[in-house]
């Protein structure tokens, strides 16, 4: 895989650190802005709806600037919400900080997988996807425990003004590293409306939507889970979620290997299966830390194995709906999240903890019921992608 394809990775990488990296902080969040924990923890919340929102849209803002440009100027602003986050007199100010934070990351996330599908040859597509979102999830992994080390050594302030440095380092690492490459023209709403009434581009999104949230019915509630229902040692604690960051890592690259070995359509038909199949396993690791280890970080690289593939799909599927769907995929996986999060709560609340996987194995199952009619043979399938699936 190129090199220029990892500096994308990288701007990812940096931008969607922001998300979880007031996790880490919440009590010098709340101590310093004097609010309660509860407010405090609604900045995390309001990034990811404000990126929800903000990706199906950001297109739409984009003019036919040179995409190299554009990743700058959005890293630039990116790196000014964190400024002024890092400078701000008050939560009010913090949390609209924190919105622009995450459309500049929605943006950012937009523009590198463009330019990275753009930088390979068709058949390296996947994985050169799969590179992309082993950025977005390396930073979704390592966001909290880097706000908690730089949050111990510098205070709340210095979190964001060190991402914000961070950001200005990746900007020219851009400008100087990587090559012009041209935007499409600005994406009319027409765009957004033929890509919903395909029905399989639209049975994709749903793919990506439930298989996210049955991850994060459990992962929401991981360390409960460890603890009481696997009966891990709390000392094993964070060997256990660096083991399962590595794999959610590894699983990026998998997935973009799976679309680019098999075939979008046998990929997405294949990734709910084998990702289903580690939910209904979980549970029958419950008392066994030894067995539970493994298990689990089959189940983190599986869960991770998703967006690679139902990108590559979107791309080869709807190749003239691609950035509309691309930035729909974007807002799909991040409701997921909040869709998983809320159904994990009310599992625990109506049920028991040891209930969540069965929950998120529930919601995967109908994700390969619409994985499997997006797979359906179409008229339109190319040679090229039969050859890629042979």
């Amino acid at each position: 895989m190129r090199p220029r394809i990892w500096l994308l990775a990288l701007a990812t990488f940096v931008t969607g650190m922001a998300e979880n990296i007031t996790v880490g902080i919440l009590p010098s969040l709340a101590t310093g802005l004097a609010v309660p924990l509860g407010v405090a923890g609604q900045l995390t919340t309001v990034f990811s709806l404000s990126f929800a929102l903000a990706a199906p849209f950001s297109p739409l803002l984009t003019t036919r600037l040179p995409l190299r440009r554009l990743l700058c100027i959005t890293l630039a602003l990116f790196a000014l919400c964190n400024l002024a986050a890092a400078l701000a007199p008050g939560y009010t100010a913090l949390l609209l900080a924190r919105i622009g934070m995450a459309v500049t990351s929605a943006l950012t996330c937009l523009t590198c997988t463009l330019m990275a599908t753009r930088m390979v040859p068709e058949a390296l597509r996947g994985r050169a996807i799969g590179v992309i979102f082993m950025g977005i999830c390396s930073s979704l992994v390592l966001g909290v425990p880097a706000g908690m080390l730089l949050g111990d050594a510098l205070g709340w302030r210095g979190v964001f003004a060190g991402l914000s440095l961070l950001a200005l380092a990746v900007l020219l690492m851009a400008w100087r590293g990587l090559e012009q490459l041209q935007s499409s023209e600005r994406i009319a709403l027409g765009s957004y409306l033929r890509h919903l009434r395909n029905t399989r581009l639209l049975a994709a999104q749903g793919v990506s939507l439930l298989m996210i949230a049955g991850h994060f019915t459990v992962f929401a509630y991981l360390a409960p889970y460890a603890l009481q229902v696997a009966e891990v040692p709390a000392h094993w604690l964070a060997a256990l979620f660096a083991a399962f960051g590595i794999a959610g890592v590894s699983g990026g690259y998998v997935g973009g290997w799976m679309a680019d070995r098999l075939g979008a359509s046998k990929s997405i038909a294949l990734a709910p299966l084998l990702y289903l199949a580690s939910l209904l396993v979980l549970p029958l690791s419950a008392g066994t830390p030894w067995l539970f280890l493994p298990v689990m970080m089959l189940w983190g690289g599986l869960s991770w194995t998703t967006s690679p593939v139902v990108q590559n799909y979107l791309a080869s599927r709807g190749p003239d709906t691609f950035p509309a769907g691309m930035s729909l995929n974007m807002s799909a996986m991040h409701l997921g999240v909040g869709l998983g999060s809320a159904i994990g709560g009310v599992v625990i609340g109506t049920a028991t903890l040891s209930a969540t996987p069965w929950a998120g194995a529930a919601l995967t199952a109908v994700a390969a019921v619409l994985a499997l009619c997006s797979a359906r043979p179409a008229a339109s399938t190319t040679l090229s992608e039969r050859g890629l699936a042979s």
